[in-house]
């Protein structure tokens, strides 16, 4: 009795001592949150002498939301779906779907697929639009994009190809390229799958928030609103190319339409201003034919690039070896997410170094911003035409938060830190002739950003860029995932101009 008493007693004050641990825990983490959120507030605020115009492109849909675990049902059949070869991410049959969203799902990590099985795509959206939790909205990249641009405070010329009904989803304000539906015109439509951290899917819960999206489209594949604008009527000070993924793992009846639809991409944006500045947003890609002919078309005319983890890491698996990287870490090391965007930097660079004098076309990258779950991340080269970079990675920052939580202001007890502003600067034990600080300490007093110079070597050619960091307010109770991406990347490129 005495040595149970003695058992009790000390489970009482092991108990007692993990709650005290807890609360004085959860209080440090309140303050290092809310110390953060004050210095973002204060660097997210500038002002500006004249109004940016700004054209967004390509495509749109109509956006399916719901949860997806309420509205999947496991079955121990899809068990197998780790074991994946090159040809997993085609979707030809609904035992496809499912292997394909589990994958995704367990790692965490964002995905976009097509199928070109139209019966089991409608299935699935009849059954989605009958779900209690599903709800319509306006998507596609550029869609988004330019509705987040709005409310910057930019003027925006859109390249959609939109129905009447799906134009009255437009916020007022957004001019639009002419496009004259047909009687028969449909939208394209995703299905969006998404899921919270923590969410339980048979044997397997998600390691952090995300979406799966599963497509059919018709429309977009083809950039029909590519052949509707003229970039340089509207003036620019940027053009915004985003939408090529829905090219991805597409049947064209002629293979060459695509490269054909590309290099029509390519003359639009080699058409445009000296002036205007350029910015491409990735997206999630397998097939590895598309990667090669954007890194072809598109790539080298580009001024920038917005990421995220998966799609950073992908870029560079197919620069540097490539191959297609299907899924990377879903909360990766800034010190291995800085290698990534070096070695990108520095392999497209080398192309524009090596050819600018026949092709004067050519741009080079001045600016690589990546985004992920715990960090912003921003590269601009010095005396580029980027401007405000500090301010705007915490007006990113800002914006993944307020996305994902679905809300203006920010309340410190809904978010966490995952990134505690102490990093090393590259994972790679060999030493380069870049020249960069081994490791950087976020200041206590004002951690909302960090900011260092680096030299980068292209070739031989050497590159001063400037890179911030700030950290991510994680929202604990996700809301909403879908088009964080867009929103995020488009805030902070309106920034900069």
């Amino acid at each position: 009795m005495g040595s149970f008493f003695k058992y009790f007693t000390f489970s009482i004050f092991v108990a007692f001592f993990a709650i005290i641990f807890q609360a004085y825990f959860e209080s440090g983490q309140l303050q290092d949150v809310t110390l953060v959120l004050s210095d973002l507030v204060k660097l997210e605020k500038f002002e500006r002498k004249a109004v940016p115009r700004i054209v967004v492109g390509y495509g749109s849909c109509s956006d399916l939301i719901l949860r997806a675990v309420d509205f999947l049902n496991y079955s121990e059949s899809y068990k197998d779906f780790q074991k994946r070869n090159e040809n997993d991410d085609e979707i030809n049959n609904f035992e496809d779907f499912m292997k394909s969203f589990l994958y995704y799902f367990h790692k965490g990590a964002a995905a976009e697929r097509y199928t070109p099985n139209k019966e089991v795509f409608l299935n699935l959206v009849q059954l989605a639009k009958k779900h209690s939790s599903s709800r319509w909205e306006l998507g596609g990249n550029a869609p988004i994009m330019a509705t987040r641009l709005l409310f910057e405070k930019t003027e925006v010329l859109l390249a959609a190809t939109m129905s009447d009904k799906q134009k009255t989803h437009l916020i007022n304000g957004i001019d639009i390229v002419d496009f004259k539906p047909t009687e028969d015109f449909v939208d394209d439509i995703h299905l969006i799958l998404e899921y919270k951290t923590g969410d339980v899917f048979g044997e397997h819960t998600a390691p952090r928030a995300n979406r799966y999206i599963l497509h059919s489209d018709e429309n977009n594949p083809m950039l029909k609103s590519l052949d509707l604008l003229d970039v340089n009527s509207f003036k620019p000070n940027l053009f915004i190319v985003s939408g090529l993924h829905m090219m991805d793992s597409y049947p064209f009846k002629d293979p060459a339409i695509r490269s054909q639809r590309l290099e029509r991409a390519k003359e639009q944006m080699t058409s445009a201003d000296k002036n205007t500045l350029i910015h491409f947003e990735m997206a999630s890609y397998v097939e590895l034919e598309l990667i090669n002919d954007i890194t072809k078309y598109i790539l080298p005319y580009t001024d920038s690039i917005g990421c995220n983890e998966q799609e950073i890491n992908n870029l560079m698996n197919v620069l540097e070896y490539g191959r297609v990287s299907i899924v990377a870490d879903s909360n990766p090391r800034v010190a291995s997410t800085l290698d990534e965007m070096r070695t990108v930097f520095k392999i497209l660079n080398k192309n524009y170094f090596e050819n600018r004098d026949k092709d004067p076309n050519l741009r080079m990258l001045s600016r690589i911003h990546i985004h992920t779950l715990a960090f912003q991340l921003i590269l601009n080269v010095k005396d580029s035409k980027w401007k405000r970079i500090k301010n705007a990675v915490a007006k990113s920052s800002l914006m993944a938060h307020s996305h994902v939580c679905q809300t203006y202001y920010v309340n410190p007890e809904s978010a966490m830190l995952i990134f505690d502003g102490s990093f090393a600067t590259t994972a790679d034990p060999n030493e380069t002739e870049d020249i960069r600080p081994k490791r950087i300490e976020a200041n206590k007093s004002k951690p909302g950003a960090s900011c260092w110079k680096e030299t980068i070597y292209v070739g031989s050619n050497p590159v001063d860029v400037k890179i911030c960091i700030a950290p991510v307010l994680v929202c604990k109770e996700a809301k909403k995932t879908v088009g964080a991406g867009d929103n995020i990347s488009a805030v902070g490129v309106a920034t900069q101009i």
